[in-house]
């Protein structure tokens, strides 16, 4: 890796690397590739710790339909009735 590249990012190869796993990992997060806990994995955090990253980028954390909202709803209401 060029030196210049990462003197010009403020960063150091261990931190670029990082950033480079997170952004992968959010990406294939986003697009429901892989679930949160393989993301937090893939990017070397635990669960809460990936979540909190994603808060600080001002990431959404859930990103669920109108569709999969409804159903989840209607799941709900049915386990509730069962009781």
């Amino acid at each position: 890796m060029d030196s210049d590249f990462l003197i010009s990012l403020k960063k150091t190869k261990d931190e670029f690397e990082k950033d480079v796993k997170f952004l992968i990992a959010l990406n294939l997060y986003k697009k429901r590739k892989i679930s949160l806990g393989k993301a937090a994995k893939l990017a070397g955090f635990d669960k809460i710790t990936f979540i909190h990253k994603l808060q600080m980028e001002g990431e959404t954390i859930f990103d669920y339909s109108n569709e999969e909202i409804n159903q989840i709803i209607k799941d709900a209401e049915k386990l509730k009735s069962l009781k």
